[in-house]
């Protein structure tokens, strides 16, 4: 569409013009301009509603596959969609789960694309397009809407994590039941039930409960609260009784799955339960363990020994003012604060922990690893042949602080740290790009290769180019100029927004 201006000329002044400086113009254009700032950010999250059935060969723009690169497949899962047809938007945690699929085999990749189909999906789907949001989700507000009195909150948008067992692949919200993919395909199977079946060994920890729970008088109060919110919660919100949550864990050693649960009330509650189940290559349920904690914790992520489960209880307060619902734009200084609260964003915490000769815990200490690295940090991963004991190398998305105006977040490294001796070494994406979580994709299955002898898969998002590539690093060389293995372009129009948590599913391994 042209456009024609017109200008009426009642005076004329001749003012001096200021001497060209180049560089001054040229600061305008920088990547830390506060508008690609902005919109560096934001683009980030932005909607893709294409998908992709049959998968496309992606070609590389750098380098090659190495001969020794397993065949194996990358599933990404995140938020595809934040925006409907109708005016509303959700925040980036609300929306709907985009699982991507990077097939690697014959020396090259193949990349295909579907959404998760939930039971939320098909309700806000309307055909193969048009998308109108009903459920507003934990962290948003529709158009028109208010926090208040929309019961219709928690909907399972299986957008956080992804796990491939036993052959069968299942995509994981934090507060919900999986639902089952069809692992060639994409096409969603359904939900699956994996907290209400029984187990082999079922262990209610009644020493530890007596322990954690002396006196009564307090607890049974809760028990009562409990018995008035469970029918609240199920039938009014359509909570699950037991939400099982999206990070997961595998012991090499044993061969089992290891996934957590705590009921529904515990949100609202100054008492927490915690089950533990354990599962098989058959998905055949081994051991379950339940716990109470006489605290109101919020529990995420989580690990484990050969002989402990270990929880990190977070004492938070909820701040989700980084995102307008009305303008549907995030707000890069909400993640890119002043230094003065920089130990509130996500950085490196060492946790020790002595225990006693009974196995009671003795002592603990907390560490900031800002000695090592002292910028923000998060998605840390390890070579999983050592999951559930020492180890020394870690992988962690970090940033650089290269960008003035974006210093903490988005993430644009790439970092390994050697727990050992504190050498750390990084790798870092081009100008006005960000990085997603590594994954750590071992050069071959034998206990005996060296713990960094793989490569590193990671998502680089080229919001200027608004392009994104699958990047392979060489593990062992990252720090140095030939850590860069190869770089895979995936088509302008199926790039993808952000992604959260990812998996490598080795052809050869628990399938």
């Amino acid at each position: 569409m042209s456009h024609h201006l017109r200008f009426f000329i009642s005076s004329t002044f001749i003012l001096p013009r200021p001497k060209f400086k180049r560089s001054t113009v040229t600061a305008l254009w920088t990547s830390d301009s506060p508008s690609n700032a902005f919109w560096d950010y934001n683009l980030l999250f932005f909607s893709q509603r294409s998908e992709l059935h049959r998968p496309i060969h992606l070609q590389p723009i750098f380098g090659s596959l190495p001969t020794d690169f397993p065949a194996g497949t990358y599933y990404l899962v995140g938020p595809g969609l934040f925006s409907d047809d109708y005016g509303s938007t959700v925040h980036p945690l609300d929306g709907h789960g985009y699982l991507r699929s990077f097939d690697f085999s014959n020396g090259g990749v193949n990349y295909s694309a579907r959404y998760v189909s939930t039971d939320a999906e098909r309700e806000e789907r309307k055909g193969e397009k048009e998308w109108r949001f009903t459920h507003r989700g934990p962290f948003s507000v529709l158009r028109g809407g208010t926090r208040i009195g929309n019961v219709k909150v928690m909907k399972n948008v299986a957008n956080t994590s992804v796990v491939q067992w036993g052959g069968r692949l299942l995509c994981l919200w934090e507060g919900g039941e999986p639902y089952e993919i069809d692992p060639q395909s994409l096409e969603t199977l359904g939900p699956v039930d994996l907290t209400g079946v029984d187990a082999d060994q079922t262990v209610k920890d009644e020493d530890w409960r007596k322990e954690l729970l002396p006196g009564g008088i307090k607890m049974v109060g809760i028990d009562i609260a409990s018995c008035f919110l469970k029918p609240i919660l199920h039938g009014l919100f359509n909570m699950p009784p037991k939400r099982l949550l999206a990070h997961y864990k595998i012991d090499p050693e044993r061969k089992r799955l290891l996934m957590l649960s705590c009921n529904a009330e515990d949100m609202l509650l100054a008492r927490s339960n915690f089950t533990f189940y354990e599962f098989d290559l058959d998905f055949k349920l081994k051991q379950k363990r339940e716990f109470i904690i006489p605290d109101h914790l919020m529990i995420h992520d989580w690990t484990f020994t050969d002989s402990y489960y270990i929880l990190v209880g977070n004492r938070i307060k909820l701040d989700i003012s980084g995102y307008n619902w009305r303008n549907a734009k995030l707000d890069p200084s909400f993640m890119n604060t002043n230094a003065r609260g920089e130990d509130l964003l996500p950085h490196l915490i060492q946790v020790s922990i002595k225990l006693d000769s009974r196995g009671k815990c003795a002592g603990c200490s907390a560490e900031n690893l800002s000695n090592k690295w002292n910028r923000p940090a998060d998605f840390t991963v390890i070579n999983p042949a050592f999951c559930g004991r020492k180890n020394a190398y870690i992988y962690t998305s970090a940033a650089s602080g290269k960008r003035r105006l974006l210093p903490s977040f988005p993430f644009d490294s790439v970092v390994k740290l050697n727990t050992n001796n504190g050498k750390v070494a990084s790798w870092s994406s081009g100008s006005r790009a960000f990085v997603g979580e590594p994954a750590f994709v071992p050069r071959s299955i034998y206990k005996g290769d060296a713990e960094d002898d793989g490569y590193i898969l990671v998502v680089e998002y080229a919001v200027s180019k608004q392009k994104c590539y699958l990047v392979v690093l060489d593990a062992k060389k990252i720090g140095g100029k030939d850590a860069l293995v190869a770089k895979f372009e995936v088509p302008k129009k199926l790039r993808f927004p952000f992604g959260f948590h990812g998996f490598w599913a080795n052809r050869d391994l628990y399938n």
